[in-house]
Parts: structure tokens; sequence; C-alpha cells
């Protein structure tokens, strides 16, 4: 027990990892929580520091540690160990470890530390990871993950840091060469180690409640841990979590249930989330794990608010189109205007004389037939599209390579419906963008019917290196991964705030920059930009997420339940038992030959499998036969219309 009625000397270490030395204001916030409860701070930071980082790193300390990125928290926690000595550390009353992965505070730390310090102990922490049956790191030698204090906070007292067996085990700590050493050989050992000799132990947060609820209480309970136990942290990794993961454990609510209350319940700033999530996280792990999909009333509009300046610009190339595509374009609000633009003057004069009477400020202008409706976006409207609050672009769009019609038709219904299917729906995603300052383009997903299935689950194709070009030569750098699918208008069909697209805009684009007709199938220019749509927003601070209207969800929800179910009902408890059996034989060492077997017995799925989805292997089928279908499947920029090559 801690004297409670005389101050406590405590040692503060942090350690701070960021992959590009910045240290956003989460992190000084989180230091400004815990400063008035230390006497003394080192901070350790593994890998670079920039300049502005280590101006606000040293406002907290003298003992600033930039150290090479090796051996991840638990060497970094040993260097500050070791820089002060086991006699100067015997001076403290108790020793903090950590670090960067988590967020805070929720609630004053002093609510913490004044319930801990009553408590006899001699090493605590804020939260446990309970007990796991087995080993996922192959690490323990108890054949089990033992319950833990997690190691993003660990707090020793004297009585612990002058004993011999806490000496011997950080002066001999082995090389942590990986995560799963961290985890395996530190972390989820060093409680039940010292717990064993005799040390007592506890943490601030009691979730003895949810053994057996869920292993991670801090990922999998979040929003009940600070809404009902009054924890004052919680993890960064909620935002980003792997959402295999996630879903192997829940029905993924974990993540919006905490963001949702922390914005709505507690006087923690989320902008400090967004600020560091858009900065070092992917989009589609954000996508995924706050749920970043609108759904919006389509017969129940809200009220725009008078002054916003807003905007639509549409590419009209199918004069047949014309009428469908202006009743469309009618959604819009009264009064705002019109940028419309179209491939001879000829086409023009039809627009002008249609467009004759509609309550909208109409512009039609003839551009170049060079770029498709990306020129026409980025060069006919251009810079304008900076005067704006809101802009809604879309075009006219015909898929002529499928057949019945009807297939390529409802990727266009799809796309119309969700961005301008009824004023109502259209003043509910003004309204969205009024309500969420974080938002900066809103787009319908990709299509995933008939066809359009053989792409449904495919990532970047070709286009990876070179939207990743693009970005960079518009200074923008961002998280990519190939192996994560693009977050991007499929259809390039969107709404989007000017603000958050002004690398576009500020850009002296030129007809020239664009493939002439007849344009490649894939990895063009084209392609680059279409995907580049939902990178720059997040460069400036501002989301990608995808909008549905409420009668277009219903059919969207109907589709992947019935391709789901499909799937499910077929391969689901077969792959379940491969998957297990594979994992088994991977932590046994057979790993190659593990693979090879799944994999073998995968091409022995049932054939109820293919009689159930026999048009959706077909259309895979096709698509690998034919891929030049591509573009009729993820149409916008570059979807091959004979027409116009």
């Amino acid at each position: 027990m801690l004297l409670t009625g005389s101050p406590v000397n405590r040692l503060g270490i942090f350690f701070f990892y960021d992959a590009q030395g910045v240290v956003d204001d989460y992190v000084t916030t989180l230091l400004d929580g815990f400063r008035p409860h230390f006497s003394e701070m080192t901070i350790v930071c593994n890998g670079k520091l920039n300049d502005a980082g280590g101006e606000k790193l040293s406002r907290y300390t003298s003992n600033l540690i930039v150290r090479e990125n090796k051996g991840f928290d638990v060497w970094a926690y040993k260097t500050a160990l070791d820089s002060y000595g086991w006699d100067r550390l015997a001076a403290f009353d108790e020793v903090v470890l950590f670090n960067a992965t988590i967020m805070g505070p929720v609630y004053p730390f002093s609510e913490m530390f004044e319930t801990m310090n009553r408590r006899d102990l001699d090493f605590w922490g804020i939260t446990k990871f309970h007990k796991v049956p087995r080993d996922p790191f192959n690490r323990s030698p108890y054949g089990y993950l033992p319950e833990h204090i997690q190691s993003h906070f660990h707090a020793y007292r004297r009585s612990l840091v002058t004993s011999k067996a806490f000496q011997d085990y950080w002066d001999n700590m082995p090389p942590i060469e990986s995560y799963y050493d961290s985890v395996g050989l530190h972390e989820s050992l060093f409680t039940k180690r010292f717990a064993d000799q005799g040390f007592a132990w506890d943490v601030y947060v009691d979730t003895s409640d949810l053994e057996g609820f869920t292993y991670g209480p801090i990922t999998f309970a979040a929003k009940q841990l600070v809404a009902e136990k009054r924890c004052p942290i919680f993890k960064r990794r909620s935002f980003f979590h792997d959402y295999a993961d996630t879903l192997d454990q829940s029905v993924g609510n974990a993540a919006l249930d905490l963001y949702e209350y922390l914005h709505d319940h507690t006087d923690y700033d989320t902008d400090l989330i967004w600020q560091n999530a858009l900065r070092t996280m992917n989009m589609a792990d954000l996508v995924k794990n706050l749920h970043l999909d609108f759904v919006l009333p389509s017969r129940v509009g809200t009220p725009i608010p008078e002054g916003r300046r807003v905007a639509l610009v549409m590419h009209l190339y199918y004069m047949d189109l014309l009428d469908k595509t202006l009743a469309y374009a009618s959604s819009m609000p009264e009064g705002c205007d019109f940028i419309l633009t179209v491939g001879s003057e000829e086409n023009a004069e039809l627009v002008r004389k249609r467009c004759k009477g509609m309550p909208y400020n109409v512009d039609v202008r003839v551009i170049q037939n060079r770029g498709r409706d990306v020129s026409a976006l980025l060069v006919g409207a251009g810079r304008d599209c900076l005067k704006y609050d809101y802009v809604c672009f879309a075009h006219d769009k015909k898929v002529t390579q499928l057949s019945p019609y009807s297939i390529g038709d409802g990727f266009a219904y799809k796309c119309f419906e969700n961005i301008l299917g009824s004023k109502e729906l259209v003043s509910n995603i003004i309204d969205h963008f009024e309500r969420d300052p974080h938002a900066g383009l809103l787009a319908p997903t990709a299509p995933n019917h008939a066809d359009y299935f053989g792409n449904f689950g495919s990532k970047w194709g070709p286009n990876y290196t070179g939207t990743k070009e693009f970005l960079e030569e518009l200074g923008i750098h961002v998280p990519l991964d190939p192996n994560k699918e693009p977050v991007a208008p499929m259809g390039t069909m969107f709404w989007f705030r000017p603000a958050a697209f002004k690398q576009f805009f500020e850009r002296e684009w030129r007809y020239e920059d664009f493939p002439p007709e007849p344009n490649k199938i894939d990895g063009s220019m084209l392609h680059f930009i279409e995907r580049a749509y939902g990178y720059v927003p997040q460069a400036n601070g501002y989301y990608s997420g995808y909008v549905f209207s409420d009668r277009f969800a219903r059919i969207e929800i109907t589709n992947l339940s019935y391709d789901t179910q499909t799937l499910a009902a077929s391969t689901a408890p077969y792959l379940r038992a491969t998957i297990n059996e594979t994992c088994d034989a991977v932590h046994k060492g057979f790993g190659l030959r593990a693979a090879l077997l799944f994999w073998f017995k995968l091409h022995l799925v049932s054939k109820p499998f293919f009689y159930h989805l026999g048009a959706k292997a077909m259309s895979v089928y096709r698509h690998i036969k034919h891929p030049h279908d591509y573009d009729a499947v993820y149409g916008g920029a570059g979807h091959l219309d004979k027409t116009r090559a």
C-alpha cells in the first residue's frame, strides 16, 4: 500500500513509436493526463522522431531517448530502466511503464491512482487479458496463455523493483524479434511469472464478470469498460483491428459502440481519434471497424441550411438516356448549380433545351472526348468545384457488353438510386456532411449481382502501383496495402466535400493527361484516378465511406444475405473443419503440407455448392475467360464502350 496522505514518488516511462515520427495530439493529451501523477518522466522513442515531435515530447522530460527500432516495446522499456540503474530505480515508490497504443484519459487518472494507492500490491495494471486455453503464439511453456495484465500499462511498486527476481528478469531479457515474441515471451507470461513467486497483483478495471464473454475486454467490450467501469483509457487498435478476428469473436459492433459512446457521452475529444486514424490507418480497416456505411432515409428529408453552396457536376454522353438521367438530376435542391458536360455543341443544344424551365442554374459545357467522366470532372468542372460546400458527381452509364442489358442497367440503377434517388435522400446526404465534419466522400458500393460477382472479391487488380505513384505525384502519402480492398467509388458516382479534394483541383489538368481512345481495359490513368478519389480526402483529414438509400439498402441486404447463406450452407461446416485442421498443422510445424492439404480439400467442395451458385461460378469463369469485361464490371472511368472508342 502507498501512503495516500503524502506525495507518491512515481516514475513514468513512456514508450512511443510512429512510423513517420509524428506525435499526434492524442499523445500529448495522454501525457498531460498522466503528468500530475509522475515525479519524473522518461520517454523512449523507437525509430525516428521529427523535429515537431521531438519538441512536443521534450516538454514532458529532459530524458528523451531516441533509439533504433529494435526489440519492440520490451527493449524500449529495458533501455529506459538500464539508463537509471537499479539503485536509482529503488528510490521511487512506483515505476510505471506505459505506451502510445492507448488513448485517454476519458476520466481523470486521479481516480485510478487514488484507488490503486490504497491497495496492498507489488504490481498492477489498468486492464487484463483473460486466460486463453491455447497458445496462439507458440511461446508459452504452459501450453496456454495465462490471464495477464496488458502491457500498455504496468505499474511496479518498490517491493517488486528491488527484488532479485525482477532485476534478473530485465537483466536477462531475451531478444524480441517480433510481435509474437513481445506478447508470447513477455506480456502474456509476466503476470503469472511473478504471481507464482508470491508477488501480489491486480488491475484497476475489474472484468471478472466478463470471464467467458471475451478474452480481451478492452477490445471486445470497450464501451462497457468505459461506460460501466470508468476505464480511463481505450485502445487505438479498436479502429484498425483485423476484421477477420473481429467477426471470429463478435458481431462487429465493439469499435462503433465505443466511438459513439465517447462522442455522445464523454468529454473526450474524438477529433483526436480521427487525427491519428486518418494519418496512420488503412481506410479499409476504418470503413469496416467504424462501419462507415451509411443508410439514409429516402422519403423523409432534412432541411438544408441556408447559404450552403451545392452543385451537381454531371457528364452526359448518351442522349438516348438524357430524360432518364435528368430525372435523377432533378433530385437536387432547387436553386443549386448544374455543371453539365457534353462532347459536342449539338448535344449541348439538346441538353439546354431539355433543361429549360428546370429550377436550377444550368451551365452546359462542351468538353473533349478524351478522359471520359474523369476529365469531365477534373477539366470540365475543374476548379469551379472549389466554390461549393458540397458537390455531387454523376454521369450517364450504359453497359452494352453484358447480356441481357438489364445486368449493366442494374449497376447504373445502384449508383443513381444511392446518390440521387430522391430529393429527400439528397437532403439527408447533405445533412450527413453538415453533421460530420470528417466526411469527405460518400459513394455507392461496388455491384455484386450477376457477372459483377466475379469481381466483387477483387482488390486492386493491376492498379495498386499506378494509384500509389499517382497519389505521390499529388503529394499524398496515406496508408495503402495491396492486400486490402481499395475504398473508392468504383462507379465514379459520388458526393464529395471539395475541401477534401483540393489536390485534385489545384493541379493544372489538360486533356493530354488522359489516355486517348480506345482506352486500355484496365491499369490506365483513368483507373488510378478512380481509386485515388477515395484517398485524397484521407490525406486532408476526411474519411471516404459508402452511402445507401434506405430503399436500396433493402435490396442490398437481400442480395448479400442470399449469397452469404448459399455459400455458408454449402461450405461453412466443411471449411471450418479444414481450417482448424490447417491451423493445428501449422502450429505443429507442418505449414506447407497443411496448406497444400487445405487447398486440395477445398477443391473437393460438394456439388451442391456449384449447383446453388452456378450463375455466380459462371460469372467468375466469364471474367477469367474474358478479362475485357473488367470495365463493364467496375466501370466508371474505364468502362469499355465501343461507341466511345
